[in-house]
């Protein structure tokens, strides 16, 4: 079985940026998914559970709400919890996007209140919710971003 492309970057060599994973296209769509990667894997702990949810929640929800929201096909975590994928229409570059990505981490940043979405009626698993420590990430991640990584490590 062929190894699929995620598994051919090296990532131990692999620091936080803002890469192009892969770009895909079909019957005259194109879609572009961007590796917002959060943490240097393997070398850093992970991201807990309640703060990648609540990054979740309000990515989506920011991205769903932003001018390009037709242009985003999905927001959402990684397995490895070390980062998150968002996926656009169109071929698109990591600089394309930087400022939208940077406009979520500040949207994060200052939001106060109850997460959207995270009600019974909502979510498979509304109460692991982690506010502070989603800040304490996205606020690490914004500072990553001005080290414009846009390139996977070879």
């Amino acid at each position: 079985m062929e190894r699929i492309e995620s598994f051919r970057i090296d990532h131990e060599k692999l620091d936080a940026g803002l890469y192009v994973s892969r770009i895909d296209g079909k019957q005259g769509a194109c879609v572009t998914t961007f590796d917002l990667r959060f943490t240097r894997p393997n070398r850093e702990p992970v991201m807990d559970m309640p703060a990648v949810h609540t990054i979740e929640h309000l990515g989506a929800t920011f991205f769903r709400n932003s001018p390009q929201r037709d242009e985003v096909v999905y927001f959402g975590p990684m397995g490895c919890r070390t980062g998150f994928y968002l996926v656009m229409f169109g071929r698109l570059s990591s600089e394309e996007v930087f400022d939208l990505v940077v406009e979520m981490c500040n949207f994060i940043l200052a939001f106060e209140g109850p997460i959207p979405g995270a009600t019974p009626k909502e979510c498979g698993n509304f109460s692991e919710q982690n506010l502070n420590m989603a800040k304490f990430y996205v606020s690490r991640y914004r500072e990553e971003l001005k080290k414009k990584r846009f390139t996977y490590p070879e």
